[in-house]
């Protein structure tokens, strides 16, 4: 296991109340699509601070309250008639933060604000040195939302509203945000895309959401140019394949900016469980890049890591991914065995191995960005 850290746990149970109504997956019911529930439902966070509620971890984490981002906070990031938008719909029974399959319900403003705050108040903590490390559970997720409206089941752009926080109440001026999510950090790209001072890296599946958005060739413009990193991963990519990512291209590329602060998008939908997305990763490959990313930080950052929850809709296996993260950040075991990883069916598993075409697809991404 990594070091010992002193680890920040933000969450709160009105990030669970955020209501995604009853939507068919991603789809509004209709007179042939039975209502059920939507993709981004509590469920799978809820289950995942269950499982840290009864681990032997429980009592390690040191519990950080958040607090609702104000107007002023969100407008550092996005546009005001995007806040009013969502406040006016917020109060009056809800509505889509942006496209057909976001919804929220009555409060989901507020619950928005709580979720940009968590990941503020997570990021204090870390630079005042209260603690090590954080990572933030919160909802709404925030990788996909833009300047001018929210996609993607995001309201707003958590890490960016952050890191603008951190910009201008800090002497901080380098930052680096690592998103795993298996859909791309279009959001995030979007904000910072002409922004030198923060290197944005995003491993997701090539060509899943948003579509025909995620490149390698998209790699920043005007001043930011070079300082967006694009890993598009083919579909069926493993454990192999996202180490052989990391070494290659997320390494070398941290190596090359040092940053003062790391953040990471957490999304654990390219978990070989997950419905919605192509992916093979098991939760010992999260441990794993975690513990990459805390070595980095120790290297360049002072140590400071902040996680934002982002997917992750496999209700069974997204606690056991949140677990690893979580004993890579504590440096200690909990002790529970990861069953869905371990049996005879998940040892002989092909795709967790490193293929010829993911590494062509890589080696293009290294050699773009001259790493």
């Amino acid at each position: 296991m990594s070091k010992q850290r002193k680890t920040g746990w933000v969450t709160h149970e009105y990030y669970f109340w955020h209501d995604t109504g009853t939507y068919a997956g991603s789809h509004k019911p209709g007179e042939f699509l039975q209502p059920g529930k939507h993709y981004e439902s509590p469920e799978s966070k809820r289950r995942f601070k269950g499982l840290m509620d009864v681990s032997s971890l429980r009592n390690d984490l040191i519990h950080i309250e958040p607090r609702k981002a104000t107007v002023a906070e969100l407008e550092r990031i996005h546009n005001p008639k995007h806040i009013q938008n969502m406040k006016t719909l917020s109060d009056n029974e809800g509505g889509l933060t942006g496209d057909d399959e976001s919804v929220f319900g009555p409060f989901g403003y507020e619950i928005g604000c709580l979720a940009a705050g968590g990941a503020i108040v997570a990021a204090d903590a870390v630079y005042k040195g209260e603690v090590d490390v954080a990572y933030a559970l919160i909802r709404p997720p925030g990788h996909h939302a833009v300047k001018d409206h929210g996609m993607g089941f995001c309201m707003f752009n958590n890490i960016g509203v952050a890191i603008e926080h951190l910009k201008k109440t800090t002497d901080l001026k380098k930052f680096a945000v690592i998103d795993w999510d298996v859909h791309h950090g279009n959001g995030t790209q979007a904000v910072f895309y002409n922004d030198p001072s923060v290197l944005t890296i995003s491993l997701h599946q090539d060509e899943l959401y948003p579509r025909h958005e995620g490149k390698i060739t998209e790699t920043g413009e005007g001043a930011g140019l070079g300082f967006n990193i694009n890993i598009p991963m083919p579909a069926g990519s493993g454990d192999g394949a996202y180490r052989y990512a990391f070494e290659s291209v997320v390494k070398p590329a941290i190596d090359k900016f040092q940053p003062e602060f790391i953040f990471i998008a957490s999304g654990f939908d390219a978990s070989y469980y997950d419905p919605l997305s192509r992916m093979a990763v098991h939760a010992y490959t999260y441990n794993w890049m975690a513990n990459q990313v805390l070595e980095m930080a120790d290297k360049y950052a002072q140590g400071r890591v902040v996680t934002t929850h982002e997917g992750g809709y496999s209700e069974v296996y997204v606690p056991f991914c949140g677990l690893a993260v979580l004993e890579a950040f504590l440096g200690k075991s909990s002790g529970i065995i990861d069953i869905m990883a371990t049996g005879s069916e998940a040892a002989t598993r092909k795709d967790q191995t490193l293929l010829p075409h993911q590494k062509e697809m890589i080696d293009e991404c290294k050699k773009t960005h001259k790493l």
